[in-house]
């Protein structure tokens, strides 16, 4: 960077402001050395890819990253817009525990937008803000091979469990590292659409939140960062719960602490650790530079559950 082109404080700041930018970058160095030639994959939603300002921020925050010598991946989704964009075509769209009934028409909408105008968006965004970015889909060098996925029920009033036919929707199998692995050897970062191959062929829409555990757990990364809209895991008095075990984290699960839609991201970070992942967090992505506050401060911005 030239010196031109340096980032500067204004000039007529007090000095107190000039010693703050010193000491913020003094405290971050131990941690950027921690990170640095690791794997961190970043599961991207919710307010921070929605929020214009918030979004400019993610991608300079992995911009950054790629810096300062770490090997970020993000993969993200998109829920809202794929059902904006199915609301103007009318295609009716269903939910069953909060996973999307997919038919061919709709999963071809979904690829759309999500291979198409929200991944290369955010490419965009991250190349705007000096990093190097490209696209990729989970059918890409088939990167996330798939399993349609079942869900079993219990009918209430019989007792008998029937199995839940959720379309073109997938639980990955597989996944190929040595399609990211070509990644780590260059500035490239890659930003993932959660879409996987099924075994014959199709196009199946896989939950963001389960292909990044899985690339996570693949990629033997250091962290799976999951941004949410919430401040992360929460007690029974509503206070955020900084850190914890996997096995206090089950534990939690059990006594019904940790409940409803938190219930499936705790378990996807426990089976990423479960895969080798040191630790998971899920973020409150409705902060500012929440990625760089997890990582490069002591204090963090979410919970992080680790290996006992």
């Amino acid at each position: 960077m030239a010196d031109d082109e340096k980032i500067r404080l204004d000039p007529d700041a007090p000095p107190e402001a000039w010693l703050n930018q010193a000491k913020t970058l003094s405290e971050a160095l131990p941690y950027m050395r921690l990170y640095a030639g690791e794997t961190l994959v970043v599961k991207y939603g919710g307010n921070a890819m929605g929020d214009p300002k918030l979004a400019e921020l993610f991608a300079r925050d992995i911009a950054l990253l790629r810096q300062v010598g770490s090997n970020p991946i993000v993969v993200h989704g998109g829920g809202p817009q794929i059902g904006s964009m199915l609301e103007k075509l009318s295609i009716k769209s269903e939910f069953i525990d909060g996973l999307r009934v997919t038919d061919q028409a709709t999963v071809d909408v979904v690829e759309m937008v999500l291979a198409g105008s929200i991944n290369k968006h955010i490419v965009s965004q991250i190349n705007a803000a000096g990093g190097f970015a490209v696209g990729l889909s989970g059918k890409d060098g088939n990167l996330i091979l798939a399993d349609k996925l079942r869900r079993t029920v219990k009918d209430k009033d019989s007792n008998i469990e029937r199995i839940l036919d959720l379309g073109l929707v997938g639980e990955p199998r597989v996944i190929t590292p040595h399609v990211l692995d070509f990644f780590q050897e260059t500035d490239i970062t890659p930003v993932i659409a959660p879409i996987g191959l099924g075994p014959n062929g199709e196009t199946l829409n896989i939950n963001a939140d389960t292909a990044a555990g899985a690339i996570a757990g693949a990629m033997g990364a250091k962290r799976l960062l999951m941004l949410t809209d919430i401040k992360g895991v929460l007690d029974e008095n509503g206070q955020l719960i900084a850190k914890m075990t996997a096995t206090e984290a089950r534990a939690l699960i059990k006594k019904g602490v940790i409940k409803g839609g938190m219930i499936p991201k705790v378990e996807t970070c426990l089976d990423a650790i479960d895969d080798g992942v040191e630790a998971a967090v899920i973020i409150d992505g409705r902060i500012p530079h929440a990625v760089l506050l997890e990582l490069f401060t002591k204090h963090g911005a979410g919970t992080l559950i680790q290996a006992d």
